[in-house]
C-alpha cells in the first residue's frame, strides 16, 4: 500500500518578498536554501523541510480566530530558547500572542499577517 513518507514544505503568500524575507532570514534566522525556478521567491531551510515564499501582490492572510490565533492556519516552527525568540520579536515590534494551552509557545505574525507558531523543544 502506498504511503506518505514525509512533509517536504509549505508555501505561503506574500504581498513583498524582500520584507518577508527580513523576517523569516533576520530574524527566525534561516538560512535561504538554493532554487531553481525563475518565479519570485524564496526557499528557506528549517531542517530537512522547506518554507517556500511566494510573491502575491496585495495578499494579506486570512486570520478568522482573531481572539486564538493557533486556532488559524499557521505553521509551527520548534525552537531551542523561545525567550530569546520572544524578547527578539517584541523588540522589532511584532506582534505577539501566548499559547492559551499553557505550553512553552508563542504565535506570531509575519508582515502580511501569516502566523507563526513558535514552540520550545
Amino acid at each position: 500500500m502506498a504511503m506518505v513518507m514525509r512533509s517536504l514544505h509549505v508555501a505561503l503568500l506574500v504581498s513583498d518578498l524582500e520584507r518577508s524575507l527580513e523576517f523569516y532570514r533576520d530574524v527566525l534566522e534561516l538560512p535561504i536554501a538554493p532554487r531553481s525556478l525563475n518565479f519570485p521567491g524564496y526557499w528557506l531551510q528549517v531542517g530537512e523541510f522547506q518554507l517556500h515564499l511566494m510573491q502575491a501582490e496585495a495578499w494579506q492572510a486570512p486570520c478568522p480566530r482573531p481572539d486564538k490565533w493557533g486556532r488559524n492556519p499557521h505553521v509551527a516552527l520548534q525552537v531551542d530558547d523561545l525567550s530569546d525568540f520572544k524578547d527578539r520579536l517584541e523588540a522589532q515590534g511584532y506582534p505577539l500572542q501566548m499559547s492559551a494551552s499553557g505550553r512553552a509557545a508563542l504565535f506570531t505574525q509575519d508582515p502580511d499577517g501569516n502566523i507563526i507558531e513558535l514552540s520550545q523543544a
